[in-house]
This record gives structure tokens, C-alpha cells and sequence, in this order.
């Protein structure tokens, strides 16, 4: 389990990585980058409403903010297995609210309501974007992003509150985190004739939003060797970057055994319950028809989902150097060590011992090193869309990622060699090994 990790790093990837974080400010601008990039790299879109062909070669579905995409080499049987590379593309943040002018005692402020699990804390006094989908009245969606200084959650004065130190920060999600964004008098419709102004659309075109905020920070290289990785959304676009990577790699490799796909799933931060969700029918319906369209039946199906393996990548715990007694004592991920084995026997996570020698031939004809990550006994564990894809679709599922700090804050770590080592292993597993 040990290469030298120095030898592998490409600081092109973690560039790369970069700028695909600050591009990607909402799931909705995730998969339209995916999508981007996929079509440089030959892949073609298919839309759910059409038939789909026999066709071989690479092509991709979007279905709001998910995305599957995947490649069938010439002449695959329609009985071949899949391998599968599980992530997802939303991360906890602060949503606009169908009712968003808001404001008091001479404020303007949006009216918002917390996704997911952020740390709430560090949301704090951090400026803030805007970004997400506008549905016009044609039927038709419109991406925006306000990817400059407009919003800002104050924090309280340390003076107006002496007691914070003694008994620590208490936010109320209702009453603390309302961004403001301006002074004078609260106009219904200002935020919307905002966005339809920055968006150059006629006044009254939008009918409805999926808006949310970012910190409109860079991510940056951080430490003296700049040997970290700080930044937005790597929880858990780090993985998405890492899979697209890892799948137009694939579709370049001559002979493959699998078909190999990316599973960039919506709301995995709330339950993932949503037909754009792991628990949703989408990507048992990609296989499906894709394998349906090369001639295939049940059995065919039977058979390809026996043999598929998915690895379900999301990031997980580096130890934290301050708080080293929240972790397990003989399981300590350090950054730059390469990808983490996720492993919970209560099934928080889908890795069994099967699903560890999947990993590990994967790492090892990558040459790159790996950790293992489990909970401390006395704290719950968190989980993934691993469990959800195994039980769903009756699919091998491990649970692997990159071990970070900081995990839902509004801006984390990592190491910095680690996203190009995880796509490195995920680039052989999908190539067959």
C-alpha cells in the first residue's frame, strides 16, 4: 500500500481541478461543464424523450443537475458489465427561497434556506455569489452566475454578544443566516429583475429558480511547498472532476472488458431521494436502455449487473491534527497519501472485503499508494450514495475518496497530489483492472 507519492503528483490535474471548482458554483454548472468537456473528448448527448440507437462510442444524459455518461466499445455484447465511477454534484450551502426579498430596520436581504449539513459558521462574513437555474416561461432553463461580491452573512460583534466565547457560537438557521445585499426599502421581485437584468432576459421571462450561494473565493494552493489544496465544493466535485477524468481516459483505452460510466448524481447532501438522486431510478434506467438498445434482455441485463462494480467516490476525514481524538486511534488518512478505502460493517459505507481487492488491483496497476478509513466507535459515521447504488441495483459497491479537512464548510482542504492520485485509480478501474 506505499509508492512514493511525490513521484505521482501532476499539479496540471489539481490546476485543472481548480478550475473546474470555480466554474462549478451549483450542481446545474457542474454537469454543463461535464458536459463540455465530454463533447471535446467525442461524446455525444442522448435525451431521455428520444430512442436511443446501437451505436457505440461515448454519450451522456443530463437530467436536471445529474449526469451519466458512458462508453461502449465496438462490438461490446450487450451482456457486458459495467464499471461505474458514483459521485455527486451538489454541496451544502445557503438556497434562495421561492419568496426571496426580504430585509428589516433599513436592510435588504435574501431570504434563504440551508441545504444540506453546512457548518454554518463558515459561511460567516465570507462574500457571496449567486448561481443556479432560471426556468423561463417558454419551458426553457437558463444557467446564472453572479460570481462577484453580492451577499454577505454578518456576523454578531463580539461586543453585542460577550458570552460567545464562554459558551460557544449559536446560530439559528431561521433567524442568523440571512444574507443582506443592500440598504434602503424591500421590493418583491428585485432579486428576479436582478437576475433577469444580469442575464440580458425581458422583465417577467423567469417563472421560476433553483438559486444558491457561493463564496466567491478561489480556490488557492496553500502552506509554504504549497503541498494543500484549499477551496470550494470539493465535497464533492473533486470526485466529479476526478471521474470525468478517469471515464475520457477510458474511452481512449483499446480493448476494454467493461463499459465504463460516471454516475454525477444530484442531492446526495439531503437523502438523495429525488429523480435526480442516487435513490432515483435514473441511473438503472441509463443501463438499462443503453444495454436494451445494443439487442439486450433480461438475461443480458441479469448478467451485466452481476459482474458491474461500482465505486462510489466521495471525500472522506483526514485526521485533524487538533482534534486527533475524535478519529479511530489505529486509522489515521493523512493528505497526499493517496485515496481512502471507506470501510463501516453497519453499512454506512458499501465496502466489503471483496470490494477492497477491487480497489486495491486498481491502485496498484496505477501505482499509487492507499489508506483506510474508519470511525472512531463512540461517533456516528456518515454515509454515501454507496449503500443506495448496492441496494438499489443490486451492484458491487465499495466506498472509496480523499481524505480532507474541513468537510461541508463553505471552504476545504485537501492535499494537493491527492485528486490527480484518485483519478489516476479510478482511471485503471474503469480500464479493467
Amino acid at each position: 500500500m506505499s509508492t512514493n507519492a511525490s513521484l505521482r503528483f501532476d499539479r496540471g490535474h489539481t490546476d485543472d481541478l481548480m478550475t473546474f471548482l470555480a466554474a462549478a458554483t451549483s450542481p446545474y454548472h457542474v454537469v454543463a461543464v461535464a458536459a463540455e468537456r465530454l463533447e471535446k473528448a467525442g461524446f455525444r448527448q442522448v435525451k431521455e424523450t428520444e430512442a436511443w440507437d446501437a451505436s457505440t462510442g461515448g454519450r451522456y444524459v443530463i437530467r436536471g443537475g445529474a449526469l451519466i455518461a458512458w462508453y461502449v466499445p465496438e462490438d461490446t455484447p450487450a451482456h457486458t458489465p459495467f464499471r461505474i465511477v458514483g459521485a455527486h454534484t451538489d454541496s451544502p450551502n445557503l438556497r434562495v427561497k421561492p419568496l426571496p426579498d426580504a430585509g428589516s430596520h433599513g436592510w435588504r436581504q435574501i431570504a434563504v434556506e440551508v441545504y444540506g449539513g453546512p457548518l454554518l459558521n463558515s459561511w460567516l462574513d465570507r462574500d457571496l455569489g449567486i448561481s443556479g437555474r432560471l426556468s423561463l416561461r417558454d419551458g426553457t432553463h437558463r444557467l446564472v452566475k453572479i460570481d462577484r461580491p453580492l451577499l454577505r452573512v454578518p456576523q454578531l460583534a463580539i461586543h453585542l454578544d460577550r458570552s460567545v466565547h464562554a459558551d460557544g457560537l449559536k446560530l439559528d438557521k431561521q433567524r442568523h443566516m440571512q444574507p443582506i445585499w443592500g440598504l434602503g426599502e424591500v421590493h418583491e421581485g428585485d432579486l428576479i429583475r436582478f437576475l433577469e437584468q444580469e442575464s440580458g432576459l425581458p422583465e417577467g421571462e423567469v417563472t421560476g429558480w433553483d438559486l444558491m450561494t457561493h463564496s466567491v473565493e478561489a480556490p488557492a494552493y496553500l502552506g509554504r511547498d504549497e503541498e494543500l489544496l484549499a477551496g470550494p465544493r470539493m465535497d464533492n466535485l473533486l470526485s466529479v472532476h476526478a471521474g470525468l477524468a478517469a471515464l475520457i481516459a477510458a474511452a481512449a483505452t483499446p480493448a476494454l472488458a467493461y463499459v465504463p460510466v460516471l454516475a454525477a448524481f444530484d442531492h446526495e447532501e439531503n437523502g438523495s431521494q429525488a429523480d435526480t438522486g442516487a435513490d432515483g431510478p435514473l441511473l438503472g434506467s441509463v443501463l438499462e436502455r443503453s444495454l436494451f438498445a445494443r439487442g439486450g434482455g433480461y438475461e443480458d441485463k441479469a448478467r451485466a449487473f452481476a459482474a458491474t462494480v461500482c465505486l462510489s467516490s466521495d471525500v472522506g476525514h483526514a485526521v485533524h491534527p487538533n482534534y486527533s481524538e475524535r478519529h479511530d486511534p489505529t486509522h489515521h488518512p493523512l493528505p497526499n497519501r493517496g485515496p481512502i478505502l471507506k470501510v463501516n460493517v453497519n453499512q454506512r459505507y458499501a465496502t466489503d472485503g471483496s470490494g477492497r481487492a477491487v480497489f486495491a488491483a486498481a491502485c496498484e496497476k496505477a501505482g499509487v499508494p492507499w489508506q483506510t478509513f474508519v470511525s472512531n466507535n463512540s461517533m456516528p459515521c456518515g454515509t454515501t450514495i454507496g449503500p443506495i447504488t448496492a441496494a438499489r441495483h443490486g451492484i458491487q459497491t465499495v466506498d472509496i475518496g480523499v481524505a480532507c479537512l474541513s468537510m461541508h464548510s463553505a471552504r476545504e482542504l485537501c492535499g494537493a497530489q491527492d485528486p490527480y492520485l484518485l483519478a489516476s485509480a479510478l482511471t485503471a478501474f474503469l480500464e479493467g483492472a
